[in-house]
């Protein structure tokens, strides 16, 4: 048995903490280079890469499209964030956190930055008056969809990286975090069993969250932790992500700035509706 660690006074960062990404991993913020970001031509700059907090974003961007809101057109950038781009000067300066996805809304006299996520989603929302739900329930889908914003840390962060991405496997941190993922898919799942989406009927921001999240992990695309967590069990979650799943919009959002997995899933730059149709090699692959 390994001996206790016995945690130092003052902590100090003199190692990288190991694991899948240990050299993105810093204790302090700022630039670490200076780059300039590209800017396109459409009112909205979104600066991203396809994890499932980036996926919120495009789907978001491709539903309000497909509802016909020709002003949602945007212009998606890639940002590797393995190869530290979230450290160059010009992303820092539309998000001081170094996280993806950010975004630049020069729809305006004036350029307005919305960093995280979920300010984002409800930015757009907002700003388009659509996926808010009924304004009787607006109440309950914010509570929804910041239900997502402080649960999803212990899927990724917590359950994912011990599970998946550290060094070894600890027993401690992966019991843990699995028992937290599975509470809260069982929450989702008790509310799912009476309610098509999460406010009634309506598919509002707090199903683009949580599906990207959770509707994914029911679909065996997160951390191939499908059996483990034994996700088929929560039927009520599995049916909802199902069909937001076949949502043509939903589709096409999950592809864009992605750069894993299949390549007909890949694009990894969006700045054009026919970007979807006429994919050359350059947009979706480097091989």
């Amino acid at each position: 048995m390994p001996d206790t660690y016995v945690p130092p006074d003052v902590w100090t960062w003199d190692a990288e903490s190991g694991g899948q990404f240990a050299k993105i991993n810093r204790p302090i913020a700022g630039p670490t280079h200076d780059k300039v970001l590209p800017v396109g031509d459409h009112p909205f700059q979104l600066y991203s890469l396809a994890t499932p907090n980036g996926v919120k974003v495009t789907v978001l961007f491709e539903e309000l499209l497909a509802a016909g809101v020709i002003e949602a057109e945007y212009d998606a950038w890639l940002i590797r964030i393995n190869d530290g781009d979230q450290f160059g000067s010009g992303f820092v300066e539309v998000n001081p956190n170094s996280k993806i996805p950010a975004l630049m809304d020069r729809s305006g006299d004036t350029p307005v930055r919305v960093f995280e996520s979920g300010a984002i989603l409800l930015h757009l929302a907002e700003k388009f008056g659509m996926f808010l739900g009924p304004n009787d329930k607006r109440a309950e889908m914010l509570s929804w969809l910041f239900w997502q914003m402080g649960s999803a840390p212990y899927l990724g962060g917590g359950f994912g990286h011990f599970y998946a991405y550290a060094p070894e496997k600890w027993e401690y941190p992966i019991n843990r975090f699995a028992m937290e993922a599975k509470r809260q898919m069982d929450v989702l799942d008790r509310h799912l069993a009476t309610t098509r989406f999460m406010v009634g009927d309506d598919y509002t921001i707090a199903d683009i969250a949580i599906w990207a999240w959770y509707g994914q992990l029911a679909l065996g695309r997160l951390y191939n932790a499908a059996t483990f967590l034994d996700v088929a069990s929560y039927a009520n979650v599995l049916r909802w992500a199902e069909e937001i799943d076949a949502r043509p919009a939903v589709q096409r959002g999950r592809m864009v700035n992605r750069t894993f997995g299949e390549l007909e899933m890949q694009l990894h730059e969006r700045h054009d509706a026919s970007d979807f149709e006429t994919k050359t090699q350059d947009k979706i692959g480097d091989a």
